[in-house]
């Protein structure tokens, strides 16, 4: 079973060194500790720790109980424990814009994974620059959808079962796409949220291809479940509500995120996935409002809460706040509804 941990950096660095050979990956927001292994899987995000010692940065630290063997493979790093490929994948856009690197980066992504024995994809985290930019005349969310959709087709990936769950996310520098995965050997099971039309499924006014994924996944593993949910947000139906109201934004991202728990827990079984015991990331457009969201947060799942603020742009323009989440259970790997 895979393990996440939000650390500091001085604090993912001797998590690293103590986890050793059961260091899966990491992510830097913005920074990654010095010193770690060359073939562990890492990627540095350009973006602002919005925590209340802001500056110190944010690590997200994977690990395994299981034996972990890591490799490259055309560029990507990947990291194999147990069921699950867990893999980092940087592609320069190099003046030719994000929709070719999307296209790049995703194919380049499913040919690595079916190598290796896990062609199921959980969960992309996707992040790119000025993501709400236009670029040749289309914003560049809109411009990397096209390319993603491009890679999935390309692959045979266009109506899998099982649809991964996703975000993207933008920030203010850089020139590269940086995707991290969690690839599996067996199928999960992907959920939707019954508040919302499903993302690939939307309407045509929010590009010309919608956006390829799922809610979120349940993945089942020896030792119980792994719930990835996607960036959350405020949107019911397709609609985006509350605009220009952060608190407001928020507690409606809180209801799309009890009704994706709720799905979950049909799935799994009931009490499988606490929403007070799961770990969030929390992307905020205004640096500003991260009191306001932190505010809303501890008041709806209580002052103890796993939650960790970025200042990142998010998919549409007029969403000011992004919340993604994963839980874990140990109920029995075969739950009801579940492969």
């Amino acid at each position: 079973m895979l393990k996440l941990d939000y650390l500091t950096p001085e604090s993912a660095l001797d998590a690293a060194q103590d986890a050793g050979p059961s260091l899966v990956g990491v992510i830097g927001f913005p920074d990654l500790p010095g010193e770690l292994p060359e073939s562990v899987p890492r990627a540095s995000v350009p973006a602002e720790d919005l925590q209340a010692g802001a500056g110190r940065g944010i690590c997200e630290v994977w690990t395994s109980r299981e034996p972990v063997v890591t490799a490259v493979d055309g560029g990507i790093r990947l990291a194999a424990t147990g069921d699950f490929l867990f893999g980092v994948h940087t592609v320069a856009e190099r003046g030719a814009g994000i929709r070719a690197a999307a296209e790049r980066a995703y194919r380049e992504i499913f040919a690595t994974i079916g190598r290796h024995g896990a062609p199921h994809v959980a969960r992309f985290w996707n992040y790119f620059a000025r993501i709400n930019d236009d670029e040749a005349g289309l914003e560049r969310y809109r411009q990397f959808n096209l390319g993603r959709a491009a890679a999935f087709e390309a692959a045979g990936r266009i109506g899998d079962v099982a649809i991964p769950a996703a975000c993207a996310l933008g920030f203010t520098r850089g020139e590269h796409l940086t995707v991290s995965f969690v690839a599996t050997r067996r199928a999960g099971t992907s959920l939707e949220n019954p508040r919302q039309v499903n993302a690939y499924r939307y309407p045509s006014q929010y590009g010309p291809q919608s956006p390829l994924f799922s809610r979120a996944v349940i993945q089942p593993a020896a030792e119980g479940h792994l719930l990835l949910v996607s960036g959350t947000a405020s949107i019911v139906g397709h609609a985006t509500l509350h605009e220009g109201d952060v608190a407001a934004q928020t507690r409606e991202t809180l209801a799309n995120l009890r009704a994706v728990f709720g799905e979950a827990e049909r799935q799994a079984g009931a009490g499988a996935f606490p929403m007070r015991e799961a770990s969030y990331k929390v992307y905020v457009r205004h640096p500003a409002d991260a009191s306001i969201v932190r505010r809303e947060l501890r008041a709806a799942l209580g002052p103890d809460i796993d939650a960790h603020f970025i200042r990142a742009d998010i998919c549409r323009r007029d969403l000011l706040v992004e919340i993604e989440a994963v839980a874990s259970s140990a109920v029995p790997a075969a739950g009801p509804g579940l492969p």
